[in-house]
């Protein structure tokens, strides 16, 4: 990494041109050896990004993390910058989601009095949550730390990939305890008494410095399990096991039921810094135990410390960035840190792994299972990323799709997460993941195998309004909540199944998909020029009102979305989409009216449409491909001044800087992606359209030692424009790449101006293809 300027940047307005952009003099910093120290976890933590700022690794079973309050919306990763106090410290974390779960296997270093409850977060004298200090806490990659302010403890966090390791230095002289709060965990806060529902928990006292565990949870992933063992550095005095708030016989050494927790004493906790490990598995105590083992044998903290910041700083060097502002270098590497959190690993050193059948699995030898797949979100961004970027680990996440599909009573994933189908959000993306993939080459899929896996869905479920879809080409939103979203969606998955078929050498299913995957035809009304939801009877809904999100009280015809979003939706078949508004005149109209229309939104509209410029709304996914849409109109250079204006108002480097939820990654992804100047409207097409790239310079890894060089001359904050392109040293007068040529590795130059080249990417040859790979 080269040197990083300082730079004060100013708002960027969206409009014609993007006049005004003004900067000033970049002031020189001193050069930075790691990327880590360009990783900032507190993005996203405030705000309505979701995510937490603890210790974890790249795609880690573990993330260790405090919790300040388990029930609120804004709480879904257990972690809010607005909350006051810390309840302790649990072993699994969601990054950036809208739904909540996990906070596992909670640990509280505590002094004084036992209290077995946490209070609540503006009264944390009630339980045993404490104040903490902010000025005191501190992330890095793989690393937190915080001083506890009410019981004057230093608590430190580091991880392997499934062990979580802690450091707690107790006030000095003075006795202390840890408790264990097995019932602990994420609440549906829409509830009016919600509460973390647990069954089939169990604790196990082994020895005097070790307790065992395992808890079945039914909250967004209903009936998940999770097995934990836990080993202190030091043997306690003696523990008290609690079920239900009452103490269990003192020489009690296991209890089983639902609301059990344990209290580990130390009376003279100050002496010395106490460690604790916790080992997780989804199989079994025995898992958990051999995965502590195996990971950290020791109680070297500062050794696992520092092996998880090197494992970190390797992730993020497969993209090095050269000569940014230091503030857009701390978002590149924050966003390319969140990229790489999930999905998590969920499976055992020894390869065993719970399935969707809850049954157990072995992956087969160098490969991993993984659970915390977000598809509805990063099937857009994230999974091309990885494939560029991280070859062998996107072929691994990958791969584990189709046992998945096949593992499970529900079919084709949706949203899973430790074994269990969560059926959130609408589609079966894992298609357009996997057609992605094959389509990229990434190894190690089986075409018939994938295909089998899908066909089933394709052609014989009647699921979430699938029947409705084959026989009237469209979904009505009078029997089917948020149908209008169903069809689009479904049309895209029919494109990417189509390709899925052609690669089995299932030909005449291919055709009858690709045919479906025009449905989108369906939901367009010509004479209001939007995507209008219908009803069974064919009719429009009315009245309609395009930034309405339903037609009735809390009866959404869109999927956090309404119709001005929704019109864009589609991703495939473009230049025949274009045709609905008239043509690619027509279709750029319709472009120019979302970024201009008036951003006001009607009562009742949920917090995910939010990041809005006009109509559009980046702060949720259904948007993040539509300002590449002047592309394939001919107009790229609007493409390029929307794009640099999105990179330059919807990301900020502090904890409130992300316009939405990160969504595992997504949200980070665009913003990656983006700012290397690549995005990939349609990923089944394996091309990538050109944006306004931010840097002088990047280099990715892209696999096998080859490297991928960008380079931006002239780029500065007035020269967002781009005026030509070279591939490898010869010009290139398309406004797009394919992913085989980036894969090869080379050099793509961009030269930038202040005005556009409007005949950059104008002829209809230079335009991103939209036509089957099979056809």
């Amino acid at each position: 990494m080269t040197q990083v300027p300082t730079l004060d940047r100013r708002a960027l307005m969206a409009g014609a041109g993007l006049a005004g952009l003004a900067a000033a003099a970049p002031a020189r910093s001193a050069p930075r050896k790691s990327l880590c120290d360009f990783v900032d976890p507190f993005i996203g933590t405030g705000g309505h990004g979701h995510t937490y700022p603890g210790a974890a690794l790249p795609f880690g079973m573990v993330q260790l993390s405090p919790d300040t309050s388990n029930n609120g919306w804004d709480s879904c990763s257990g972690y809010h910058q607005q909350d006051g106090s810390i309840m302790g410290f649990s072993h699994t974390h969601l990054s950036g989601t809208g739904c909540a779960d996990l906070l596992d296997v909670l640990v509280v270093p505590a002094t004084g009095p036992v209290l077995l409850t946490p209070g609540e977060p503006g009264k944390p004298d009630d339980g045993y949550r404490s104040r903490y200090d902010r000025a005191s806490e501190h992330a890095s990659p793989g690393y937190y730390k915080v001083r506890l302010t009410d019981t004057r403890i230093d608590a430190e966090l580091t991880v392997t990939e499934r062990v979580g390791l802690h450091r707690y230095t107790f006030p000095k002289g003075e006795p202390g305890h840890l408790l264990i709060d097995l019932q602990h965990g994420q609440k549906d806060w829409w509830e009016k008494s919600p509460e973390t529902r647990i069954k089939n928990a169990s604790l196990r006292l082994v020895g005097d410095d070790t307790l065992v565990g395992a808890r079945q949870v039914f909250q967004w992933a209903p009936g998940r399990w999770i097995y934990f063992a836990l080993k202190l550095s030091r043997p306690f005095k003696d523990a008290q096991l609690y079920a239900a708030d009452q103490p269990l016989a003192a020489d009690a050494r296991e209890a089983k039921g639902e609301n059990l927790k344990c209290v580990l004493r130390y009376p003279d906790a100050g002496r010395t810094p106490l460690l604790v490990k916790v080992g997780l598995s989804g199989v079994d105590i025995e898992g958990a135990l051999a995965n502590l083992q195996a990971e950290v044998p020791g109680w070297d903290f500062d050794g696992v410390r520092r092996s998880a910041r090197a494992t970190w700083e390797k992730a993020l060097s497969s993209i090095r960035i050269d000569d940014a502002p230091e503030t857009d270098a701390k978002i590149f590497y924050t966003g390319l840190y969140h990229s790489l959190l999930a999905p998590t690993l969920f499976s055992d050193v020894d390869g065993r792994y719970r399935g969707m059948d809850q049954k157990d699995h072995k992956v087969p030898a160098g490969r991993r299972n993984y659970s915390t797949y977000s598809l509805w979100d990063t099937y857009r961004t994230l999974h091309p990323l990885l494939t560029l970027a991280q070859p062998d680990r996107a072929a691994d996440v990958v791969a584990g799709l189709v046992p998945m599909a096949e593992e499970s009573p529900k079919g084709p994933s949706v949203w899973p997460l430790q074994g269990i189908e969560t059926g959130t959000m609408n589609g079966w993306h894992a298609a357009v993941v996997l057609a992605e993939a094959q389509g990229k080459g990434l190894g190690g899929l089986d075409a018939a195998r994938t295909w089998k896996a899908f066909r089933k869905r394709a052609f014989d479920d009647d699921v979430l309004g699938l029947d409705w879809y084959k026989r009237l080409g469209f979904i009505p939103v009078d029997e089917v909540m948020e149908g209008a979203s169903r069809t689009l969606e479904y049309a895209y998955d029919d494109w990417a199944m189509a390709h899925l078929a052609a690669a089995a050498g299932a030909h005449n299913d291919a055709k009858a998909l690709l045919e479906r995957s025009r449905n989108y035809r369906n939901q367009f009304d010509a004479s209001t020029q939007f995507m209008r939801p219908r009803n069974a009877d064919g009719s429009w809904v009315t009245p309609f009102e395009p930034r309405a999100i339903g037609h009735m009280e809390k009866w959404r015809d869109f999927t956090e979305a309404n119709a001005w979003q929704a019109t864009f939706l589609t991703q495939h078949d473009l230049y025949a989409y274009m045709e609905l508004f008239g043509g690619e005149k027509g279709l750029e109209a319709k472009l120019d009216a979302l970024f201009t229309a008036s951003s006001e939104m009607p009562p009742g509209s949920p917090p995910d449409i939010a990041g809005l410029v006009g109509q559009y709304a980046h702060g949720n996914e259904p948007c993040h491909h539509v300002a590449y849409l002047y592309a394939y109109c001919g107009a790229h250079h609007k493409t390029q001044a929307q794009v640099r204006m999105l990179l330059k108002s919807q990301y900020q480097a502090k904890p409130d800087g992300l316009s939405g939820n990160e969504d595992c990654g997504q949200m980070s992804a665009w913003y990656v992606m983006s700012a290397l100047g690549l995005y990939p409207v349609d990923p089944v097409m394996g091309a990538y359209v050109f944006g306004s790239p931010l840097f002088p310079r990047a280099e990715i890894a892209v696999g096998q030692g080859r490297k991928l060089v960008i380079e931006a001359k002239g780029v500065a904050p007035d020269r967002f424009y781009i005026q030509s392109v070279t591939w490898n040293g010869a010009a290139h007068d398309r406004c797009w790449i394919g992913h085989d040529e980036l894969a090869k590795g080379g050099r793509l130059v961009f030269q930038m101006g202040e005005r556009p080249n409007p005949a950059f990417g104008a002829a209809r040859s230079s335009r991103p293809p939209s036509t089957p790979k099979f056809a």
